[in-house]
């Protein structure tokens, strides 16, 4: 059969092997203040230098009191569970579709992690959260799925209403908002990661954000002990004796990702303004095709597009397998097309089906199975996620993208029996 599809002997759109995209944007800027970091420090033990101008920085981007750098978004999401006091016999409600250590540190704690399903956006369905909350809850954790924030009106009425701690992480959605309010700063705490691609990158680290006191503590004493916490814990507080040991876990970020970090924040809104103009223009030009389903904004919301979700309505093509939807646009040349993996329904996974092979407290605690979240399952399947490019000079290679789903669209016949 003669095509013009790619995968089927015709001329890919794009012909160059990329990678297309590639993050964070590294320049002269960039690598002078890891140089000027290289040069004044590599190891600071409190909050002084250029973990201080960090935190400082991050505090007054998202408006709140604390914040506190970590090695990881995981050592984040650990610190501030540890501090927000969840352990053994506490259920904690997260989101089926989700990257695992959103939960995983809660294993460690010995909480008891709850999964709820998802709604139409892929994000934690509040009415899901509403039924599964019991006697034994004590905190709501949201993600903000490919940096489009969530329904947090909705769930925060929820869990005022029951007296719960809503937690945030925030590690795809840096700089996103509702209504002018930053994510991160709707719950009693936020963790970040600052992960390679992560819209505000570190190369490796993380942080917490918090307005509690007590949090902010229990935070450094989790994972920044010694010389942090016997100078920003005040001497009169019961905690105080534990200053020099804390809990014995060293989460301290490295001062050369925190001078990249530093870099970094400074353009952010640059970026996310870029993302924004390409993520729209993307939208637009995409939702013209049949079998592409595109992310819509409430009015208001401000994403930070880790990441542009589309949705594969196998319906509208007469059946055609995503995979083989997906296999197309790859022979067309679009590598930066991906399907998630790791980032999956949890339920999904070993760790959540028969948790007692590695966590042996929870044999009788928590087993879930395929079946078990729909909505995260059958969104999770249909996610095509394109990376949302920001520059002016990008969009000869966006245009590219789009002129291959189109083709790939318009003979999708060619694809089928």
């Amino acid at each position: 059969m003669n095509s013009p599809l790619a995968l089927l002997g015709g001329e890919p759109v794009i012909t160059h092997a990329g990678p297309h995209f590639s993050w964070p944007p590294l320049d002269e800027q960039s690598e002078a203040a890891v140089v000027r970091q290289l040069q004044d420090n590599i190891s600071i033990y409190d909050r002084s230098g250029v973990i201080e101008r960090l935190e400082d920085e991050l505090c007054e981007y998202h408006g709140v009191t604390h914040a506190v750098l970590t090695s990881s978004g995981t050592a984040a999401l650990h610190s501030m569970y540890a501090a927000c006091g969840l352990g053994p016999g506490d259920e904690v409600i997260v989101p089926a579709y989700t990257f695992f250590a959103t939960v995983t540190p809660l294993l460690h704690l010995g909480a008891v992690p709850v999964l709820a399903d998802c709604d139409e956006s892929g994000n934690l369905d509040s009415k899901d959260v509403a039924q599964r909350i019991t006697e034994r809850t004590k905190a709501v954790v949201v993600t903000h799925m490919w940096g489009v924030p969530a329904a947090m009106q909705a769930l925060k009425a929820i869990t005022d209403e029951h007296g719960l701690m809503l937690l945030e992480d925030a590690s795809h959605a840096h700089g996103a908002s509702i209504d002018g309010q930053r994510v991160g700063t709707f719950g009693r705490a936020a963790a970040f990661s600052m992960n390679g691609p992560k819209p505000l990158s570190a190369g490796e680290g993380g942080f917490v954000l918090t307005d509690d006191d007590e949090i902010y503590y229990r935070v450094l004493l989790h994972g920044q002990y010694n010389k942090r916490c016997r100078s920003e814990l005040p001497r009169d507080h019961p905690l105080y004796e534990y200053a020099v040991t804390g809990m014995g876990l060293k989460f301290r970020i490295h001062p050369l990702a925190a001078a990249l970090a530093l870099d970094q924040l400074g353009r952010l809104d640059h970026y996310l303004t870029g993302r924004a103009t390409t993520a729209a223009y993307l939208c637009e030009r995409l939702s013209e095709l049949p079998g592409v389903i595109v992310p819509e904004l409430p009015l208001g919301v401000r994403a930070s597009w880790y990441g542009l979700p589309l949705q594969y309505a196998m319906n509208e093509l007469d059946g055609l397998p995503v995979e083989r939807f997906h296999q197309a646009l790859q022979a067309e040349g679009c590598r930066e097309v991906d399907r998630p993996g790791s980032t999956c329904p949890l339920n999904w996974l070993p760790l959540f089906q028969r948790p007692e092979t590695l966590f042996p407290g929870y044999a009788d605690k928590m087993s879930y199975s395929p079946g078990d979240f729909p909505n995260a399952e059958a969104i999770h399947r249909n996610t095509l996620k394109l990376p949302v490019w920001h520059r002016e000079e990008d969009m000869p290679l966006v245009d590219k993208y789009i002129n291959a789903f189109r083709k790939v669209t318009e003979n999708y016949r060619d694809l089928l029996g």
